[in-house]
């Protein structure tokens, strides 16, 4: 079973073998943690997306590529449901934190930070989307042994830590 944490800050300066980044189908970078990833880690991140995945990824699916200079060895895409596009089924959430674990297993990563998925501009209620999170994340046999979601202010921390029961 895997250690579940909340940790405040930003996803780029979390130390993990993975991080986890909220992308668009496209998979050519764009704003939110999208932006701060592909910003940080640089054009390596760009390059590989376009070289592993020249159709982009569904909503709901996962994928990697290089972190580039992001302090981890792999940037583990997904695709969230966008609420504002009238995708409001909650089981495309659960499959990109469901997903991001089987890739996860795959690169034989021990350890993991995610932010909350389509709880930005892609609109899902943050309330159920901490939930979403933190009930699929426990549930979901991995090899992963540390699993963080980071919150970007005090306020999501507070909330992820509450769901999480620290």
């Amino acid at each position: 079973m895997p250690s579940l944490e909340a940790v405040l800050g930003d996803i780029t300066a979390i130390h993990a073998d993975a991080l986890v980044n909220a992308a668009n189908t496209r998979m050519r970078g764009g704003g939110g943690v999208d932006g701060a990833i592909h910003a940080a880690g640089g054009p390596q991140i760009l390059a590989d997306c376009i070289k592993r995945f020249p159709d982009g990824l569904a909503v709901g699916d996962a994928g990697w590529t290089t972190a580039g200079r992001l302090p981890a060895r792999w940037v583990i895409h997904t695709v969230g449901p966008n609420v504002h596009a009238g995708q409001r089924d909650r089981s495309l959430l659960v499959s990109c934190y469901r997903r991001c674990l089987q890739v996860a297993d795959e690169l034989g990563v021990a350890s993991i930070a995610f932010p909350l998925i389509s709880a930005g501009v892609y609109g899902w209620p943050k309330a159920d989307a901490i939930a979403a999170a933190v009930e699929t994340l426990s549930a979901t046999p991995t090899q992963v042994y540390r699993i963080a979601v980071v919150g970007f202010d005090r306020s999501t921390y507070t909330a992820i830590g509450a769901a999480i029961g620290g």
